[in-house]
């Protein structure tokens, strides 16, 4: 069988520009990138029959007696990497992760996604995607001295993390990214940089190669980066809104009906997807906030929502409805507020396309919004008195909620479902079991 065109295109830039190795690039179940190099004389065979890889070291990929696995390489994701030497340079390409006999792995995020994907175009649907990722500036990986002690906006001395935004920005976007915003965020050396929306799977692939460039940029500047949900005590976590919205194989927005009697612009099948997350908000939990310290994020008075909420424009809400350009239909989404940026974006956008799926399939009626209500101004019992369900307030309840999902089941498969339920468990009985400094300091002396 002959190249693809694509694949033709890899091989000659390949020779042009004296690349020397292409990293394979794929993620675990839990979003870490794994990676592994390949000489350019090796690609022709990579792209028919794959590159095999001991798979029994990563996370989620098998035991050591079923540990012989296959990568192959999307030539429509190739970049050279520009923070590598342009003399011997470097290049990458996501991969999807298949068995000897062919098969695809069960257990490959990528491929989850793309299985969504595909859905969601036999209904006639091309699922876009936008997300805000946020996160801080450490002098070291320690975590205990941030750069500076800007706020919201601020571009002073105070901003030190300009020239990383800067240099980050230019390394997205020179390799095929495009950035809609960057700016300093509320938190002493917190940052966020917006990706302009695009499909699901080539987002999901951004927020990775994004996520992978913060790094290395801040590795440069000689600091640390870090997208743990709640580094920092008494100051903002670090979100991943997503902006999301459905589009018709025409370029239409489905999402956006001038004539809404409600006034928000929004269609019909709009307000179902809407009400499909709130649904299942609480199933899907675990993926959008797959760890222990994602709930210190979404506590009570920490400023992201975590209850069962809708509204135009009020940021405490679960879903908001952004409102910048209410007119234009291209501009029409919904924002989902509650995902850490440390998710794996491949579940995630999985768990969300198939949670606005089964509203529309379901047609189910969305609840009065909230609108001039401040949630993060109220507590948890005020707010349950109000009659509003929250997200699962820890890790263990997350699991439960996602344990006993049959949407998450069908839409991660079996191996990954019964994966993160076991890999979850462990980390919060782990947890459960840790005595920490703050049980020491309160009780210790009085007890």
């Amino acid at each position: 069988m002959g190249m693809t065109p694509e694949q033709d295109f890899v091989m000659r830039t390949i020779e042009s520009r004296d690349i020397h190795f292409v990293r394979f690039w794929f993620t675990d179940v839990l979003g870490n990138m794994k990676s592994f190099a390949v000489s350019p004389s090796e690609l022709a065979g990579a792209f028919s029959e794959g590159m095999g890889f001991d798979g029994s070291c990563i996370s989620g990929f098998g035991v050591v007696e079923e540990s012989d696995m296959l990568a192959f390489p999307d030539a429509s994701t190739f970049q050279v990497l520009p923070w590598r030497p342009s003399s011997n340079a470097v290049a990458r390409m996501f991969c999807s992760i298949r068995l000897p006999e062919g098969s695809a792995f069960e257990g490959d995020p990528r491929q989850v996604l793309q299985r969504m994907v595909s859905r969601a175009s036999s209904l006639g649907y091309v699922f876009n995607v936008g997300p805000e990722l946020e996160h801080y500036y450490f002098r070291d990986a320690s975590g205990t001295e941030v750069l500076d002690r800007g706020g919201y906006f601020d571009l002073t001395s105070l901003d030190s993390g300009s020239d990383l935004r800067r240099d980050t920005v230019l390394n997205v976007e020179n390799m095929g990214i495009p950035v809609e915003y960057s700016h300093h965020e509320t938190g002493p050396s917190q940052h966020e940089i917006d990706l302009r929306y695009t499909d699901a799977l080539s987002m999901a692939d951004a927020v990775m190669t994004y996520k992978l460039v913060v790094k290395e940029v801040a590795r440069s500047h000689g600091v640390y980066a870090s997208f743990m949900p709640k580094p920092l005590e008494g100051h903002p976590g670090s979100g991943m809104h997503v902006h999301q919205s459905l589009f018709s194989m025409e370029g239409e927005n489905l999402f956006f009906d001038p004539s809404d009697a409600l006034g928000y612009r929004l269609s019909d099948l709009a307000k179902s997807y809407i009400a499909g997350l709130l649904r299942y908000a609480p199933e899907f939990s675990l993926v959008t906030n797959q760890y222990v310290n994602s709930y210190k994020r979404l506590a009570a008075g920490a400023e992201a929502p975590a209850y069962l909420s809708w509204g135009k424009n009020n940021r405490s809400t679960l879903v908001r409805i952004p409102g910048y350009r209410p007119d234009s239909s291209s501009a029409c989404r919904v924002e989902l507020r509650s995902p850490d940026a440390a998710a794996n974006p491949y579940l995630a956008f999985s768990a969300m396309l198939a949670a606005g799926l089964a509203g529309i399939e379901e047609g189910l009626r969305l609840p009065d919004p909230i609108e001039s209500t401040n949630l993060f101004a109220h507590s948890h019992r005020t707010l349950r008195s109000k009659g509003l369900e929250p997200l699962p307030l820890n890790l263990g309840e997350a699991i439960e909620r996602f344990e006993a999902s049959q949407l998450m089941r069908d839409t991660l498969g079996p191996y990954i479902h019964q994966y993160l339920v076991d890999e979850k468990t462990r980390e919060w009985d782990e947890y459960q079991r840790h005595v920490s400094r703050w049980e020491l300091d309160t009780y210790l002396e009085v007890l």
